[in-house]
């Protein structure tokens, strides 16, 4: 089994942000599986219980605010008695080109408070589907670009964004990390 984790902001004024890719990925996957989210009984998260190619999975979007992601990830995890080498992040990345996804795993936060949070509860042994959103422009605080919606360009590209990042998660539950992190983390 696995926990997949989006993670995000809740609430209608963040939907459309660069900082909830995560919540926009683990929603593809879901509609896809056909499942639903709903508040999950104990914790402060919405979770659906589905299938990817025959692999139970759990996905789970965080109703705390980014800061906070690993509050109800971590019991969560518990709960479902999914180790933490099976859970699966995915968030977005400053350090990637937008659309760009890469994996990672038992890494550090890279100034990311979502992870950060998450790896105070679980330590750094997840696996990590970095989706990026890229730098921002000059005179721009990253905080207020990651909350920012995105601009008509990254608008045109996020179908694609988001189908790539389901397929790496999709390839990461049905043939694990190692054969995953080679066919997405290599350039070309």
């Amino acid at each position: 089994m696995y926990l997949v984790v989006g993670l995000g902001n809740p609430g209608r004024e963040y939907e459309k942000t660069r900082h909830n890719l995560g919540f926009m990925v683990v929603d593809q996957l879901a509609s896809s599986c056909p499942v639903f989210f709903k508040k999950h009984r104990s914790v402060s998260a919405d979770t659906a219980d589905a299938r990817i190619r025959g692999h139970r999975v759990i996905f789970c979007k965080p109703m705390t605010f980014m800061n906070k992601s690993g509050e109800p990830v971590a019991p969560l995890a518990a709960y479902f008695r999914v180790p933490v080498n099976r859970v699966i992040v995915v968030h977005d990345d400053l350090d990637l080109d937008f659309g760009r996804v890469k994996l990672a795993f038992n890494r550090g936060a890279g100034g990311h408070n979502g992870i950060r949070s998450l790896i105070r509860y679980l330590g750094t042994e997840f696996v990590r589907v970095r989706v990026g959103v890229g730098r921002p422009p000059v005179r721009v605080e990253p905080h207020a670009f990651v909350l920012g919606r995105l601009c008509p360009e990254e608008a045109d590209l996020l179908p694609a964004c988001l189908d790539h990042a389901a397929m790496a998660v999709e390839m990461i539950v049905d043939k694990g990390i190692t054969e995953a992190m080679n066919h997405f983390n290599r350039r070309g």
